[in-house]
């Protein structure tokens, strides 16, 4: 059988990372991370204080920039390095998290990285997740999830990862961040996030994470033997 393409888009901390690793594990194929490429570019733009207003500044910006995932620590997921960078960590920060949406929506920002997550997933064998993957980057997915979870649960599972993590931010601080990414993440201009019209939809807020890999895996397979018939 050929290696799939599986294209998985949700909100802002509804788990779809994990779900997609989880994915990507238990067939044998590639995670790509393409919200760690946003986050990678914000993280540039921050550290050398690129104007994003400034198409210039951020043309020449993006032409400093390599993106690379390589093998990190654990078995199932790589590491985001920027530069030949390992920025992991740094790119999981409240600060790069605030300005993320706002890189993001910059059309040539987009522009660039779309076009390596194209080049990524070509052959199959992927799982991606993002915001337009099943829109823009892979229209053509052999499967499309979108995942979603209620405000609340989301929030809390955002704040038990930043604490587990270290990271002295309040409650507050958290559900306001994931407001606002949800208001320019749906309303941008350039590829928003939008549920695709033959996405299969997981509402995760009641659910395990094994319990959603098995639904997940369920979808896919029933996809797969649709496509055969």
């Amino acid at each position: 059988m050929n290696k799939l393409k599986i294209a998985i888009d949700g909100w802002s901390s509804c788990g779809k990372s994990t779900l997609a690793k989880q994915i990507a594990k238990k067939l044998g194929y590639t995670y790509i991370d393409s919200g760690a490429m946003y986050r990678a570019i914000t993280l540039y733009f921050m550290r050398n204080e690129i104007d994003a207003t400034e198409p210039d500044a951020i043309h020449q910006a993006l032409s400093r920039i390599e993106l690379k995932f390589k093998k990190g620590l654990s078995s199932d997921a790589s590491d985001m390095c920027l530069n030949g960078e390992n920025v992991e960590e740094q790119i999981r920060s409240m600060s790069v998290a605030h300005e993320v949406s706002k890189v993001a929506a910059i059309k040539e920002v987009r522009d660039f990285a779309v076009h390596q997550q194209k080049e990524m997933g070509k052959e199959g064998g992927v799982v991606m997740d993002g915001r337009d993957i099943g829109t823009v980057v892979f229209p053509d997915a052999d499967v499309k999830l979108f995942i979603t979870a209620s405000p609340e649960i989301r929030a809390q599972r955002r704040y038990k990862e930043l604490m587990e993590k270290g990271m002295n931010v309040s409650m507050d601080e958290v559900i306001e961040n994931l407001k606002k990414r949800d208001h320019l993440d749906s309303t941008r201009t350039f590829s928003p996030l939008i549920q695709a019209n033959d996405a299969l939809v997981i509402d995760n807020s009641e659910m395990s994470m094994d319990g959603q890999l098995e639904y997940a895996l369920e979808l896919i397979q029933n996809s797969i033997n649709v496509s055969r018939d």
